[in-house]
Parts: structure tokens; sequence; C-alpha cells
């Protein structure tokens, strides 16, 4: 069990950190570009909900309950980025109301989840092929998305750490950082669309 759990948590955090495959990065770039490091709280619950969402794809996946077109979701995986980015910019600068801001970290969340399914998809057929003809999934799936978990909070950790920088240290207004970083990816995503077989 032991070798069983190093094996696919490593498989997990490396498939998640491998920059040869940067677009979860992206994406996670993307969900982290409205929050400054003193709500990093906010950001390992946004982090968990996109956890869950991929984590039950993975596992209708494996068990041949859902299908998907791999085409399609190379093409959805940078949309989700793109729609990321974009509610990062659109949205009021002044927002002290306490509803609005319940009401925006819910959708956030929500976003989260949703997107956590497709990018499910994106790791399922990676996945499938790491268990082979096993009909066990529940311990692999687990320590799989385990690995991929603590991948990501190493990402946000690094990415919180560089806004502290450039918002604490070198002073650049949040509105200026949030619009450089979501135009950055939304950039990057919609060249990643057009390079899809989907279009």
């Amino acid at each position: 069990m032991g070798s069983q759990f190093s094996v696919y948590f490593r498989l997990g955090l490396d498939h998640i950190s491998d920059l040869s495959a940067y677009d979860h990065i992206l994406f996670l770039i993307a969900l982290c570009a409205i929050y400054q490091i003193r709500e990093f709280r906010k950001v390992l619950v946004l982090v968990t909900a996109f956890t869950i969402g991929h984590s039950i794809t993975l596992a209708l996946s494996a068990l041949s309950i859902v299908t998907v077109n791999g085409d399609l979701i190379e093409f959805l995986i940078p949309v989700t980025i793109l729609l990321t980015a974009i509610a990062n910019v659109w949205r009021p600068e002044s927002q002290d109301n306490a509803k609005i801001l319940s009401r925006k970290m819910q959708f956030n969340y929500g976003m989260a989840l949703f997107f956590g399914f497709i990018h499910g998809m994106g790791f399922s057929n990676y996945f499938k092929s790491l268990l082979g003809s096993s009909d066990q999934i529940v311990a692999p799936l687990f320590y799989f998305n385990l690995g991929v978990e603590v991948g990501q909070l190493i990402i946000v950790a690094c990415i919180m750490a560089i806004s502290f920088i450039f918002l604490r240290a070198l002073k650049v207004r949040i509105r200026d950082w949030v619009i450089f970083v979501s135009g950055m990816a939304a950039g990057l995503a919609f060249v990643m669309m057009l390079e899809t077989n989907y279009l």
C-alpha cells in the first residue's frame, strides 16, 4: 500500500506541476489573480472546490460512466481560463457591501467547482491509462488527487508570494495587477484555443 501511495501521489504531483502541460497552472494563476495573501484561506477553499470537481469527473471516467471527446475537452480547458480572466476584470472596483462580497465568493466557488469538472476530464485519459485493467480505483484516485491537491497548493503559494511582492513591495495597484495577470492568462488561453483540433 505504501508503494501504491507513493506512486500515485507522485504521479498526481508531477501531473499538476508539469510545465509542458501548463494549462492547469495557468488556470490557477487566473483563479488567484484577484486575491491578496491575507485572503489565502479563501484561495484554499477555491482550490479545494476545484479539486472536488475534477475528482468527481475522474471517478466517473475511470468507471466508464462518462466518456469525453478529447478534442472538445482540450478546447474547453482554455475556455475556462479565458472565462475566469474575464470574470476577474468584469467586476466593480469597490465591493464593500458584505452581501455583494458573499455573492461574489459563492459565484467563485461554484465556478471553480464547475471548471474542476472540465479539468478533471482533461486528467481522465491519463488516469485511466495509469489504472490499466485494474478495477480498484478508490485508493489510486484518492492518492492521485492528494498529489494534485498538494501540487496545486505549492503553485498557489508561489503565485501568492509573487503577488505579495508586486502589491506590497513594488506598490502595484491591485486593479492594475488583476488586469495585467488576467490579460496575460486570457491571451495565452486564446492562443491555446486556436491551437486545438476542435476549431
